[in-house]
């Protein structure tokens, strides 16, 4: 029993934590200047990323995930020469409208970063791949992407997030 009680309790801090951490985001990207900021700067206010994907032409891209409990994904662009050339927030209508059947899970990786959360359902032979955003105000959504056993995209959803605040009485 205590040890459930600590892992809840550990859980929690560790959400919190990202809320924190995604709450400090819109200071942290004002601090980068596209052409002037350069990797130590990006890892100064942003830390180790959570994927580094190689571009043409030697520049590379970070990906910063905010999931499970933030509602964006950053990736963040530095030229062969060290320097930023852009920031994006992948999770997007946009984005998602790339999603299409037959694309291969590494692909949508690559779009969006890494999702809040993947469900295997065995006997349906299909994996779900959440990744929660805002569409609007107030308004928390679900992007879900259903992988076939070759883990390629068979079909795409999007609904109500019900564990954002609004669904639980915050604000």
């Amino acid at each position: 029993m205590r040890l459930r009680i600590r892992a809840a309790a550990l859980a929690a801090a560790a959400t919190l934590g990202l809320l924190a951490l995604a709450a400090c985001d819109p200071q942290r990207l004002s601090e980068l200047k596209e052409g002037v900021s350069t990797e130590a700067d990006v890892r100064d206010r942003f830390g180790a990323p959570e994927n580094v994907w190689d571009e043409p032409g030697g520049a590379r891209t970070f990906e910063y995930n905010r999931q499970p409990a933030g509602q964006v994904n950053y990736m963040i662009t530095l030229g062969a020469d060290g320097r930023l050339v852009a920031v994006r927030q992948v999770l997007t209508p946009e984005n998602f409208a790339q999603v299409q059947p037959g694309m291969g899970m590494d692909a949508v990786r690559r779009l969006l970063g890494k999702p809040a959360k993947v469900t295997p359902y065995e006997l349906k032979r299909e994996t779900h791949a959440d990744w929660r955003y805002q569409a609007a105000p107030n308004q928390s959504k679900v992007f879900t992407v259903v992988y076939g056993p070759e883990h390629t995209v068979l079909r795409t959803q999007t609904g109500e997030d019900l564990d954002a605040p609004e669904f639980k009485g915050g604000k």
